[in-house]
């Protein structure tokens, strides 16, 4: 029985109890939560709902906790029920109920743990948008990362996403790039506000050999064609490097195609017509103050050149026109000051900001190696990048590391931490469970212990206290899920599934799944193995919303 199971369970005792004494059941909640307590003396789960329902029902919480713990005790797979303090219920569930939860988290498989939570739920998620002018920086792996893995997370919870990748080709950060690149196919000194490292030089050969005679050119042909050209092979870079990251994204956004297809005067247009355009100081003004921004934004300046207010506009206004109803955007620690603007623009448009858009801001991230930071990519010059760290500790640990955290926290990266090869090391302990739990089914495998058949498993044999703590924390999965889908917080995963891990060493040192050499195999074994193949099933799922692998050996 799952905490979700047993919650259901709960609140339909506390119906019956309402419909047989003629209260009023308006007053019962639509879902209620069960939790397991911090002592283990005090049951498997506990309930708060006769605290909750006792003043609007006109009844004393520990009265009605009572008719509550009398009609549960009814119900099949509840052990028994004691009332604690002013009405707290602490709930026990016989073995059988407890342990017929290994069985269906094998048979469920990939699935287990998916809820619909958000399900019709449209939801755009953009995440890294690094500009294409240098390869991705550490603070965009941690996008990479945590967006990844929320993606994932919020389709387990049943919503429907699209994973996005804003491009920006336009503006004066590509003319930057495109001088930089010129100078340094010259032999020049990059610009003083232009791009340095060795990314630069490599990328300018290529230029050069793919267009020989680009030297012969005028600066401004020149200009345009390391721009075009060196522009395509950085962003191709930067799209393998994420790929190899294990990172894809169902849409490839281009700035351009929003000036090219006019959706920028038609953002302007829309906006106009919502009553929220002025015209002052020969440039067009967006009225975001009306919206609690700081100040009204422009969004062409006087020289008609559009700014790139106007572009974020239009771009918002695209996703909205493709049927996303949410939109979220995840932008790094010095973009504080969108929030605003971003919230008041959804307000122009005539969306509701608190429903319409979201915006999560990540923190800082230091890679650091015996306590000092890492401060330079040899290869990039100013920045550490995806390359670095991955060759530093390795995609799973990378990942990992990146999504323990929340994200709004700055974190250094230990790379002495991230790559030993101890339980003080996350990652690892928990792959070493996945590694362990394989090893055990393969060990019993080579004995002759095999699950057997679905209907043949004895749930009631799980009566070990390591096997009972091993099931309640299998059950949490899919309150985890949905819960860090809900709070856009994948941390809580990992933080999961490092208590489960946890639970699996202590239930591997107290129970055997496999019998002694002068033992035979027994109906325990096998529904050991039950809770063995469970635990690796849940772990992998968990691993694989994070984007990290579930080894088989270590």
């Amino acid at each position: 029985m799952t905490p979700a199971n047993l919650a259901a369970t709960v609140l339909s005792a506390a119906r019956s109890v309402f419909e047989t004494r003629g209260l009023d059941t308006s007053a019962l909640p639509e879902a209620t939560t069960v939790e397991r307590p911090r002592n283990p003396e005090h049951g498997d789960y506990a309930s708060t709902l006769a605290l909750q329902l006792g003043k609007k029902a006109g009844v004393a919480p520990r009265e009605l906790a009572a008719a509550l713990a009398e009609e549960l005790g009814r119900q099949p797979g509840v052990k028994s029920v004691e009332i604690a303090g002013p009405g707290f219920l602490n709930i026990r569930l016989d073995a059988a109920a407890a342990g017929v939860l290994a069985r269906d988290i094998v048979l469920a498989g990939s699935r287990y743990g998916h809820t619909d939570t958000l399900a019709g739920e449209r939801i755009n998620l953009e995440f890294v948008s690094a500009n294409p002018t240098g390869p991705v920086h550490i603070g965009g792996v941690r996008w990479a990362a945590v967006g990844d893995a929320l993606s994932r997370l919020l389709r387990a919870a049943g919503a429907t996403v699209g994973t996005e990748y804003y491009f920006n080709d336009a503006g004066s950060q590509i003319d930057r790039f495109a001088k930089s690149l010129l100078a340094s196919a010259k032999g020049e000194p990059a610009p003083e506000d232009g791009y340095g490292g060795e990314y630069i030089a490599e990328i300018a050969t290529a230029v050069v050999a793919e267009a020989p005679d680009v030297l012969k050119l005028g600066e401004p042909e020149a200009l345009e064609t390391f721009r075009r050209v060196g522009v395509d092979l950085m962003f191709a870079e930067i799209k393998q490097s994420l790929t190899e990251f294990g990172v894809r994204f169902d849409t490839y956004f281009n700035e351009k195609d929003l000036h090219e297809r006019g959706e920028l005067q038609e953002a302007l247009d829309r906006l106009r017509a919502q009553g929220h355009i002025y015209e002052a100081d020969g440039a067009t003004w967006l009225r975001t103050t009306d919206f609690g921004d700081d100040k009204d934004r422009v969004l062409r300046k006087s020289d008609g050149d559009w700014t790139y207010f106007a572009a974020d506009c239009a771009y918002y206004l695209d996703k909205r026109k493709r049927g996303f109803e949410r939109i979220v955007i995840m932008l790094g620690a010095d973009h504080h000051g969108y929030i605003g603007r971003m919230k008041a623009m959804a307000a122009c448009f005539g969306d509701d900001p608190a429903t319409n858009l979201e915006i999560l801001i990540g923190q800082l991230v230091n890679l650091v190696r015996d306590k000092q930071p890492v401060r330079m990519s040899k290869r990039a010059g100013t920045v550490v990048t995806l390359e670095d760290i991955v060759e530093a500790i390795g995609v799973d640990a990378t990942r990992y590391a990146l999504a323990r955290f929340s994200s709004d926290s700055p974190i250094d990266i230990d790379i002495d931490e991230w790559t030993r090869a101890t339980k003080d090391n996350k990652v690892y302990y928990v792959q070493y469970c996945a590694a362990r739990t394989f090893n055990v089914a393969k060990q019993a495998a080579d004995l002759g212990v095999t699950r057997g058949e679905p209907g043949d498993f004895n749930p009631g044999l799980l009566t070990h206290e390591k096997e009972n703590e091993l099931l309640k924390a299998l059950g949490e999965f899919p309150e985890v899920i949905a819960r860090s889908a809900e709070l856009r917080e994948p941390h809580h995963v990992a933080r999961y599934l490092e208590d489960l891990a946890g639970a699996y060493h202590r239930f591997y040192d107290n129970c055997r799944v496999t019998p002694r050499t002068d033992e035979s195999v027994t109906d325990t074994h096998r529904a050991r193995l039950w809770l063995n193949d469970a635990t690796r099933t849940v772990i992998a799922n968990g691993l694989g919303l994070l984007g990290v692998s579930a080894p088989e050996r270590m």
